[in-house]
């Protein structure tokens, strides 16, 4: 597997609904489901997602999602590169509560409430937000 079979997996995505704890492209996933979902196509083992409310604001949760990336993925540094799972901040807290795949050093895909799968522009404030970054394994 390379990056450009995960942008390439992650593009298929594209357009998909959003909807909370779910991991099925063009019938809905979130986040996390985005992510889990590139790993299942791209041959990776099905991840059970965990059980989160939407709300981010919720701290019984909080460590959940860099905790199922250490376990699943493996870390990395420097800039988000393409194929790269990115885990961002959200709000005032220090732990990750978005992830997203990079399909290059300028942009990212993730599935946002009220927008679906989307690509987006990986901006100065999208860039402070980046709190860890993490490659597939066998990548």
């Amino acid at each position: 597997m390379t990056s450009d079979d995960v942008v390439a997996a992650a593009r298929g995505w594209l357009g998909t609904p959003y909807r909370h704890l779910s991991a099925r492209r063009g019938a809905g996933c979130d986040c996390l489901g985005l992510v889990c979902g590139v790993w299942r196509e791209l041959g990776g083992e099905t991840i059970e997602l965990p059980a989160y409310r939407a709300d981010w604001r919720d701290t019984r949760h909080a460590d959940d999602l860099l905790a199922l990336a250490e376990r699943q993925l493996v870390r990395a540094s420097g800039r988000p590169r393409a194929g790269q799972v990115i885990l961002f901040q959200l709000g005032r807290t220090r732990v990750p509560r978005h992830c997203g795949i990079a399909v290059d050093e300028h942009g990212f895909i993730h599935a946002q409430e009220g927008r679906g799968v989307v690509l987006s522009d990986l901006t100065d404030g999208w860039r402070k937000r980046v709190a860890a970054i993490f490659d597939f394994p066998d990548l």
